[in-house]
């Protein structure tokens, strides 16, 4: 089956919807109109740079200018997981904590699969570095985000069960290990939840778009199987990663809880 080419006007008519959802706001008067609004017209103008640049680089396939958008990704990708924080650590903490917890769990997982599950040669392909890096990005940071939020919230406010357990001649390891175990696991509860209702309550984005794209529907389950296996060790390895290293700056070397790290209600 060829591929439907969409047009100006078909898109036209699903931006009409968006549209009419930012009326029903505004009379409701719910206040998300305007945000509803920025957020369509923000995605459209950066995934139609992203169509642009992309085209560009599946042209020519140089690794610099891959690397570049690589970095780019994963820069803005960091500054989100920062942003989404209540609590967030104080100076360069803040936004390397995060960013570098991506870096070594999802160039790493990406690197691996495509040098020996999916062999591409070159390794730097952009048609397959780019999305499975951008997805293994996308769902690695919300995972990260909400596993240091979760720390550092948590912290805060059992910060008198954690300072008494501390007296009473326990380590910086164990006076938090309850918090860590609870933080790694709501890090990881968005992937599971997806990996539990796939192909049963949603059909996950990459598998639509291959079947819409004309791939057989068996082989776009595989793809999709691949990708949400990925995703889950990305998450995982990146969550436990942020968490140890978040968990350990939160006390000095005397193992004292130093919550002057943490910033107060985001800022």
């Amino acid at each position: 089956m060829d591929l439907v080419l969409l047009s100006p006007w078909d898109l036209g008519i699903a931006a009409g919807l968006v549209c009419l959802l930012a009326l029903l706001s505004w009379l409701l008067r719910l206040g998300i109109g305007r945000q509803l609004l920025i957020a369509a017209a923000r995605s459209t103008v950066q995934l139609m740079i992203l169509g642009m640049i992309l085209k560009t680089l599946f042209a020519q396939t140089s690794l610099w200018l891959i690397a570049g958008m690589t970095l780019v990704m994963l820069a803005v990708a960091g500054y989100e997981v920062m942003a989404r924080q209540q609590r967030r650590f104080r100076g360069s903490w803040g936004y390397a904590l995060g960013t570098t917890s991506m870096f070594l769990s999802s160039f790493t997982i990406t690197l691996l699969a495509l040098t020996v599950v999916i062999q591409v040669d070159p390794w730097y392909q952009p048609q397959y570095l780019i999305p499975l890096l951008g997805m293994l990005l996308g769902n690695t940071m919300s995972g990260i985000a909400i596993a240091l939020d979760n720390l550092t919230r948590n912290t805060w406010e059992q910060r008198h069960v954690i300072e008494a357990r501390l007296m009473l001649g326990q380590d910086w390891q164990q006076a938090i290990t309850h918090i860590r175990r609870h933080a790694l696991r709501s890090g990881l509860i968005p992937i599971i939840n997806a990996m539990t209702t796939a192909g049963i309550v949603s059909l996950p984005g990459m598998m639509t778009g291959q079947i819409l794209g004309g791939s057989p529907p068996l082989e776009a389950a595989k793809y999709q199987l691949l990708i949400l296996f990925l995703i889950a060790a990305g998450s995982g390895l990146g969550s436990l990663t942020a968490v140890w290293a978040g968990s350990r700056r939160l006390f000095d070397e005397r193992q004292r809880l130093r919550l002057d790290r943490l910033s107060a209600h985001g800022k």
